[in-house]
């Protein structure tokens, strides 16, 4: 049996190593927002015959926009075409574009999927979306403080799922702020969509471990709960790896050969279900021993919380 749950500090550390950046690029750089949560246009276009990026961008800056987004498809039924983002453009201002590129690039452009946000419409998407996360977050609480009622002080298994939520949400939004950053990567409603469902799998995921531990409980397999929660955990060690990986397989081939509209919400999920395996495993349990233990000290100096349990008893 792997001790996991002695080492919890180290996953702690290596969680603290893996959000810290994230954190850092949301304060300075933020999310590159697309055209779901700012105001302005996109539109796909293809070219009969194709034509380089470059090309397209000093085309795009002749007829007067220098600060569109390009982004070629490169995989899937849309490879060859462009992704662009502009400033809010109606119907004329577009086929006026679409003349400007047709002279420009001696080549005949064919715009589809043409979408043009509001300013309201972008802030009022942004706020749903905050929304929709906070009382998903509440609600995942609540049922979890209700669903372990029989052990002692279940409201403390729904705190800590939420944190172990938390954490997998804060390394997929860290992580796209620093592609944003790099790589001029833009999140939209599909990203939203993405969080939520990595949100829904985490909690399926350290639900699954505490039940396990909610049954060894009750069936007083050791009265020590570190040993208890460590024996449980090791229980459904193979369980969550197993079913990780014949979902990480599904979205990897996805990834590869997909479609590129769905290319980054693929790559929410991939991280969202390799933090939320981790998490469920090394954080959302071990911060339970952490809590019974009374171990806040060594994150919450003033807490005033005794360092170990165990310590406290034999002081007394």
């Amino acid at each position: 049996m792997i001790n996991i749950i002695s080492k919890r500090y180290w996953f702690f550390l290596i969680s603290a190593i893996v959000i810290i950046p994230g954190i850092i690029s949301l304060i300075a750089f933020g999310l590159k927002p697309s055209t779901d949560f700012q105001q302005g246009s996109s539109v796909t276009i293809s070219f009969s015959p194709q034509v380089e990026e470059s090309a397209l961008r000093q085309a795009m800056t002749s007829a007067g926009y220098p600060n569109a987004t390009i982004q070629l498809a490169s995989t899937g039924i849309s490879a060859g075409n462009y992704f662009v983002n502009l400033p809010n453009i109606n119907s004329t201002q577009e086929t006026a574009l679409m003349d400007s590129l047709k002279t420009s690039l001696n080549s005949t452009p064919t715009p589809s999927d043409f979408v043009a946000t509001s300013a309201a419409v972008a802030a009022q998407t942004v706020r749903y979306a905050i929304i929709a996360v906070i009382v998903a977050a509440i609600c995942i609480m609540v049922y979890i403080a209700w669903a372990f009622r029989r052990v002692p002080r279940p409201f403390r298994w729904g705190v800590c799922a939420i944190i172990a939520l938390l954490h997998d949400l804060l390394v997929v939004i860290g992580i796209f702020s620093i592609l944003g950053w790099l790589l001029n990567v833009q999140v939209g409603s599909l990203f939203i969509t993405g969080v939520l469902t990595v949100a829904g799998y985490s909690v399926h995921d350290t639900i699954v471990v505490f039940d396990r531990i909610r049954e060894n409980m009750l069936k007083g397999t050791n009265k020590d709960f570190e040993k208890t929660v460590d024996f449980s955990v090791n229980e459904t060690f193979v369980r969550s790896l197993n079913t990780s990986l014949t979902v990480l397989f599904v979205l990897l081939a996805l990834f590869l050969i997909g479609g590129t509209t769905i290319h980054y919400f693929v790559l929410v999920l991939l991280i969202g279900v390799i933090t939320g395996t981790y998490s469920s495993i090394c954080n959302a349990s071990a911060l339970l021993v952490v809590w019974e233990n009374n171990e806040w000290r060594r994150f919450i100096p003033w807490s005033g919380a005794p360092k170990n349990k165990n310590t406290e008893t034999k002081a007394v």
